[in-house]
């Protein structure tokens, strides 16, 4: 993936929070902080390319493992939707997605491979072993700030209907 498209997902951080997982638990984890369900898809380094994989369908209040083991690169890419009030955290960062539970190998020619061109939040893992991202509302339009996090605001509206999700575990 071109540096331009990390660079560029990078300033839509203000999406979610991140905080680092114990050291005891060494997987990329989504704990989902809202009142929602949401489905979550994930993009990461395979190889020399890149792959995205989805959808996890994650209840309110709980956490999902979406990737297990040590974690093997800095940048992970991270797109949810807000299943029941209809909102996403989205960013630049240009990966491939469809509707149904999917592995898609590489990122380029998404529309013409038949798939969706979906825009993804670069998540900056800082090369730790593991990560967990915890998705949050803010209350009204200004962002909250929790220690050692980047601040979390609200879903953004949807323009498409929602993926149909299904869970997906490890």
């Amino acid at each position: 993936m071109g540096g331009a498209v990390l660079v560029a997902a990078s300033v839509t951080a203000g999406l979610f929070s991140i905080a680092a997982a114990t050291p005891a638990a060494a997987d990329f984890r989504l704990c989902n902080r809202t009142q929602s369900r949401v489905g979550v898809a994930i993009g990461y380094k395979e190889g020399d390319g890149w792959a995205t994989e989805g959808w996890w369908n994650v209840s309110a209040n709980s956490c999902e493992t979406l990737l297990r083991g040590d974690l093997v690169a800095r940048f992970y890419y991270l797109y949810a939707v807000d299943y029941d009030q209809g909102g996403e955290w989205s960013g630049k960062a240009f990966m491939c997605t469809r509707d149904k539970e999917f592995t898609i190998r590489g990122v380029e020619d998404c529309l013409a491979r038949g798939f969706d061109r979906t825009g993804f939040l670069e998540v900056d893992t800082k090369e730790q072993k593991g990560w967990t991202v915890q998705l949050t509302e803010s209350n009204q339009s200004a962002a909250r700030v929790t220690s050692g996090t980047t601040p979390a605001a609200s879903p953004m509206p949807v323009p498409t209907p929602a993926p149909a999700l299904r869970g997906r575990s490890q």
